[in-house]
């Protein structure tokens, strides 16, 4: 069974997604930064996947694209780090990246090679709904990958319905229409909307990313939703960190127990 599928599955409440960028702070970070998350207790790593122009990203992610770019990150170097990856790391892995690379990657042997490495589903924010379904879903469905898809306050009840349809792995619902890490704390205007989807009763979990940075957003986020994902809060983590591992493990417990 996908890890994603058995997570989900196991697990109804305070999921929390952890969010890095692959080759940062350091280019041979990646292995470390994940076991770190794992021994942690977060449920899902999501790497992210550099890349150049960033758009939906906020400037300490984009930061962090360009340093690792800097560091000679590569899709082909990212893969080759996560070759021995399940010899460690047990919780579902998620890429989370821009259809450019991929594309010229080469969407067939991406997919391949995140079977081979152990992969569980893909996050493309600029993939449209229609392009998957018409070019990528079956290819995703022979690889085993679960797709996810965004939504945000802006997204009309009809699109978040297509799009639950659509989806097999988890819904991540945008927190806010901006970019990443560009608010701290929640509003009584996202608490509305989170309440208003999960009104909707959708067949898919759903994890609140944007604006996570402590226990008590994360607290927040995960009585509205399955649980929550963290990025830019845990890239600061990263980027000032004295002692790697123990600064993950130190911000993570943070989180999920105050």
């Amino acid at each position: 069974m996908n890890r994603i599928d058995n997570l989900f599955q196991t697990k109804k409440e305070n999921i929390l997604s952890i969010y890095f960028t692959a080759g940062f702070p350091k280019l041979e970070d990646t292995i470390m930064v994940m076991e770190g998350i794992e021994e942690a207790g977060a449920d899902i790593i999501e790497i992210g996947m550099p890349y150049s122009d960033p758009v939906a990203d906020g400037p300490t992610i984009q930061e962090s694209n360009k340093v690792a770019l800097e560091n000679g990150m590569s899709m082909k170097k990212m893969f080759s780090q996560l070759e021995s990856m399940r010899d460690k790391i047990s919780i579902p892995v998620v890429l989370m990246g821009y259809l450019n690379p991929i594309m010229q990657y080469g969407v067939e042997a991406f997919c391949q090679k995140c079977k081979e490495v152990g992969v569980d589903g893909l996050i493309v924010p600029d993939l449209p709904i229609q392009q998957y379904q018409e070019d990528y879903k079956e290819l995703f469905d022979q690889y085993d990958l679960r797709n996810t898809f965004l939504i945000s306050p802006q997204t009309s009840e009809t699109r978040i319905r297509e799009i639950d349809k659509q989806s097999d792995g988890f819904i991540y619902m945008v927190s806010s229409h901006s970019i990443t890490g560009a608010k701290s704390g929640i509003s009584e205007e996202q608490i509305a909307y989170f309440e208003g989807v999960k009104a909707m009763e959708l067949a898919n979990p759903r994890l609140i990313g944007f604006g996570i940075s402590d226990h008590a957003t994360f607290m927040t986020a995960s009585s509205y939703s399955n649980g929550a994902i963290i990025g830019s809060a845990f890239i600061k983590v990263l980027r000032d960190a004295k002692n790697l591992k123990q600064d993950i493990k130190t911000f993570i417990q943070g989180v999920k127990q105050a």
